[in-house]
């Protein structure tokens, strides 16, 4: 790993009060407090995680780093000489603890925030088991790891067989002689079957829709593309869209291969689970002893909600990083900022507006100028 620009420091604060609480040390948190520091707000970064790594460190072993997809360095510090047969959390989660101490960034942890609701003063208030922070302005980086979504069919609870998420995914070796359906069509999805496949009696493929799968480069122009696709539905007030459904699956070799050999032969949704399996309407029924749910995840955000931040359609609508509900609160990792490098941009802008928006605004005002006024 190289190191860069100097030390920006992190601005930990004094006591309970600060000018920015960070919530999350992934990849979005650690790029906001890298330019929190530089932009010299008195800040603090609390995680709830039980080590440095962000989500990475929760994937299975058998996501090594060599099958990472578009991983970014964080800002100031590379990432060099990385074993890509070694799994994905130890090498990201080392690297993550490099940069924490090469920026002194003091992360708190673990500190799992329970709510922000409105303060004394114009201040956010941060609650937690562990103390209370209250803050002028606050970055959420929660990503979405700590919300799998779990779809809802017919017959669930009735199976007597084993359900699982992606977020719990152990990797492919439990799975031996096994009947396993995977439902899903993303990335992690295929990534899962590919090596299921291997060791099971049987596989079958499920989706909602058809998978669409991508032939040929992924470059800038596609990049910026599928980018606003998000940010239009984030800026509509709606939740983000997964980046499968605006970008497709990556027909790589490995994927060829699965299609070629049958095991990426899709089914449509099945209708009701049963005891033994999955039925549809028309009267096929697929017997399984696993049902594996690569349904991905959706935002962590419900410590937010006494701020009343999201919209009619279901998700907060932000303009940049800052919501338009109130401009305080800036969500990075967000939306059209989920991928690692759209957060080290996101980082970036979010301290920079808060510096402005901070410099603008006594700290001793109550209500802070473009705050929604019905609360």
């Amino acid at each position: 790993m190289r190191d860069a620009d100097p030390d920006p420091g992190s601005g930990s604060g004094s006591g309970s009060d600060v000018d920015v609480v960070v919530i999350g040390a992934g990849q979005a948190g650690l790029s906001s407090a890298y330019h929190l520091g530089r932009a010299g707000l008195d800040h603090v970064v609390l995680d709830h995680a039980p080590r440095p790594g962000g989500a990475w460190q929760f994937r299975w072993p058998s996501l090594t780093y060599g099958r990472v997809h578009g991983m970014h360095a964080l800002p100031g510090m590379e990432l060099t000489g990385a074993d890509p047969d070694r799994p994905s959390s130890e090498v990201i989660g080392e690297y993550f603890a490099a940069y924490e101490e090469r920026f002194g960034l003091a992360v708190r942890r673990p500190v799992d925030v329970s709510a922000v609701r409105e303060g004394a003063a114009g201040r956010l208030r941060v609650e937690s088991a562990s103390g209370t922070w209250s803050a002028r302005a606050l970055i959420n980086a929660t990503g979405t790891w700590d919300r799998p979504f779990w779809p809802r069919y017919p017959g669930q609870e009735t199976f007597r067989g084993r359900q699982l998420h992606t977020a719990n995914y152990p990797g492919p070796q439990e799975f031996a002689g096994a009947r396993v359906i995977v439902v899903g069509g993303g990335s992690s999805g295929v990534q899962h079957l590919l090596e299921i496949a291997e060791v099971a009696a049987e596989t079958t493929w499920v989706t909602r829709r058809p998978p669409v799968f991508r032939d040929g480069s992924f470059g800038e122009a596609e990049g910026r593309a599928a980018v606003a696709m998000v940010a239009e539905r984030v800026r509509r007030g709606l939740p983000p869209q997964s980046v499968v459904s605006v970008t497709g699956l990556p027909l790589n070799e490995a994927v060829r291969a699965g299609l070629a050999s049958g095991v990426l032969d899709r089914r449509a949704m099945f209708d009701r689970i049963t005891p033994s399996g999955v039925t549809w309407d028309d009267g096929r029924r697929v017997d399984a002893d696993v049902i594996l749910w690569a349904t991905g995840f959706r935002a962590a955000i419900d410590h937010l909600a006494p701020l009343r931040l999201r919209e009619p359609g279901g998700g907060i609508r932000v303009d940049g990083t800052r919501a338009v509900r109130d401009e305080r609160v800036h969500l990075v990792g967000y939306g059209p900022s989920a991928s690692t490098i759209g957060a080290n941009r996101a980082g970036g802008a979010a301290a920079r507006e808060i510096r402005r928006l901070l410099t603008l605004t006594p700290a001793t005002d109550r209500a802070p100028a473009g705050r929604t006024a019905s609360r």
